[in-house]
């Protein structure tokens, strides 16, 4: 599998580790009032979708820069790949 790195262009798969659902990204407020809840299904509860799923990939082998790809489960096309910290910092700015 190809990821089409923002910055780098076209990168092998094995230059990256998957890291998991890219809900990740949204942490918790850990000072309301159901944290603790909050942070259990954060920490333990995924999704296992057939097709199109959002992830976070880690080029470990390259920039070491976050990835948040856009892949179908099933095909494994990839439709769409960003830099994390440019979905969390847009993120950030909506709330």
């Amino acid at each position: 599998m190809i990821i089409n790195h923002p910055l780098l262009g076209p990168r092998d798969a094995a230059e990256f580790v998957y890291l998991g659902d890219a809900a990740l990204i949204e942490r918790p407020d850990w000072q309301a009032a159901d944290a603790a809840e909050a942070f259990h299904a954060y920490g333990y509860l995924r999704d296992n979708p057939a097709g199109k799923h959002a992830e976070l990939w880690y080029h470990e082998q390259g920039d070491r820069s976050w990835l948040l790809v856009t892949r179908d489960t099933v095909t494994h096309e990839i439709t769409s790949v960003e830099m994390a910290r440019d979905v969390a910092r847009a993120k950030g700015r909506s709330k």
